[in-house]
């Protein structure tokens, strides 16, 4: 059984989920498919909360007014029945009274998730409604029966595997399952969620939970391309990733993907699949176990990067000092991406800021600290040999124009004078500033200022891809 992904702009309109379900039924086998809330509406329903939390039920309640019309107009359009449009906006009826009973008591951060819930139960019994009425054998298994996080709000695929197992036990025969992504329960049985864009993680834990031939991610563009199509002007979409390769970019910035869907697969060894909703048959990107040695495959890069330096020569190499500082950002739960350190320093970047007063606070403790904002991380991955000089010498020269922020060399040989002289060489007009090379088999890094990222982008796809 396949696992198919739509997202929220895949079911955002009559026709579009007329689509997903032609695209769904089209094989005639059972499929099990995973959809978010209707494009707009999480975010519709976060503004609900936000009135709440700031105690105007007045706004809060505006704002499911124009929610509810926008269904009300959706219903009218999508069923060709006066019964399935009466079930379905009693149904919604239904929700909309329950999302306005908030605004009549205390709110509170459980609250929250409740209402954010919503979206993803709304669109899925819509779909299943709209199935059915087309004669098509579906069933919507609730994400809320099934999905569990633990006591550190992390996926607990043991007992998703035990209770979803249960419940396809019982529900054989039909053609189509359908459930929310996104929701969950966590380990006190509270109404929660896997992040915002967790519909992807939800696709690949079910993906593992009934040891799925393949789970398909279907987006509005032709697979993962080999650079920004928002930025750069030519792209290429790239027909396979390993699975480290997609996890790095998905990290470092490439939209397409949620960093941790692949991990689920990745450990089932369950190819994962990116296809294109307005072109159903185009061969999309392919992720999996297989490996391409020495292929450069896709660039990324991610925004709002703050560089952190803490300067200390008293405590810089005395025992624990790495640790302190490290204990500090694992305090306030910001994780680290590039780290570089030399004689006397020690430069790391966050992409989290919501705790920086804080954090630089504690800092300041163990030296001279300073900052610097609105940076980028620019990925290039691939299965890349640190031996392969020739390499780095061509991604740097690449960057010839872009101050770069960062250097940070990992694994590689320092006896290979080869390579540092290349890098230095390709490097020599430019003020570099962070490179994390090494720590990884699959990407280099490079932290530059965010104005400079197009730039960069352009120049690295001229010299990596069509040089």
């Amino acid at each position: 059984m396949k696992v198919m992904k739509f997202g929220g702009t895949s079911v955002g309109s009559p026709e579009r989920i007329r689509e997903v379900c032609s695209i769904i039924t089209a094989s005639g086998e059972p499929t099990f498919v995973v959809l978010s809330a209707m494009s707009g509406t999480t975010n519709s329903l976060v503004e609900i909360a936000d009135y709440l939390y700031k105690k105007n039920p007045e706004g809060a309640n505006e704002v499911i007014n124009h929610l509810e019309k926008k269904y009300d107009k959706v219903v009218d359009e999508l069923y060709s029945t006066d019964k399935t449009k009466r079930d379905i906006k009693e149904f919604l009826g239904k929700e909309f009274v329950f999302l306005r009973s908030f605004t009549k008591e205390l709110f509170t951060s459980f609250e929250e998730k409740t209402i954010v819930a919503q979206g993803e139960i709304m669109s899925t019994t819509m779909v299943e409604a709209y199935l059915q009425e087309q004669g098509i054998k579906a069933i919507l298994l609730p994400a809320l029966d099934f999905m569990r996080t633990d006591k550190n709000s992390e996926p607990n695929l043991h007992e998703i595997t035990g209770l979803l197992s249960k419940i396809m036990e019982e529900n054989t025969g039909y053609q189509i399952y359908l459930t929310q992504g996104f929701i969950c329960r966590n380990a006190y049985g509270e109404i929660d969620n896997l992040q915002r864009g967790g519909s992807d993680y939800t696709a690949s834990l079910i993906g593992a939970a009934i040891n799925s031939e393949e789970v398909q991610i279907w987006t509005d563009i032709d697979g993962l391309h080999n650079n920004d199509p928002r930025v750069v002007e030519k792209t290429e979409a790239v027909r396979q990733l390993h699975f480290e390769e997609a996890a790095e970019l998905a990290y470092f910035g490439a939209k397409i993907l949620h960093p941790t869907c692949i991990q689920p697969a990745k450990y089932a060894n369950i190819p994962v699949r990116l296809k294109y909703t307005m072109d159903p048959d185009a061969e999309g990107t392919i992720i999996n176990g297989i490996k391409t040695q020495g292929k450069i495959k896709a660039i990324a890069a991610k925004d709002n990067i703050t560089a952190i330096k803490i300067k200390s020569s008293r405590m810089l190499f005395a025992a624990g000092f790495l640790r302190k500082v490290f204990e500090i950002f694992e305090s306030y739960h910001t994780p680290i991406d590039m780290i570089a350190t030399s004689e006397v320093s020690v430069s790391m970047s966050i992409e989290d800021k919501s705790h920086l007063a804080d954090i630089l606070s504690e800092l300041k403790k163990y030296g001279t600290v300073t900052t610097e904002s609105e940076m980028s991380i620019v990925c290039v991955v691939g299965d890349l040999d640190w031996n392969n000089t020739g390499f780095v010498a061509k991604v740097t020269a690449a960057l010839k124009d872009i101050p770069v922020r960062m250097i940070s060399y990992g694994d590689l040989d320092w006896n290979n004078t080869g390579f540092v002289a290349r890098v230095t060489a390709a490097l020599k007009d430019i003020p570099v500033r962070m490179i994390s090379y090494g720590g990884s088999n699959y990407n280099v890094s490079f932290l530059i200022k965010q104005s400079d990222k197009k730039e960069a982008l352009q120049s690295l796809s001229t010299a990596l891809f069509y040089s």
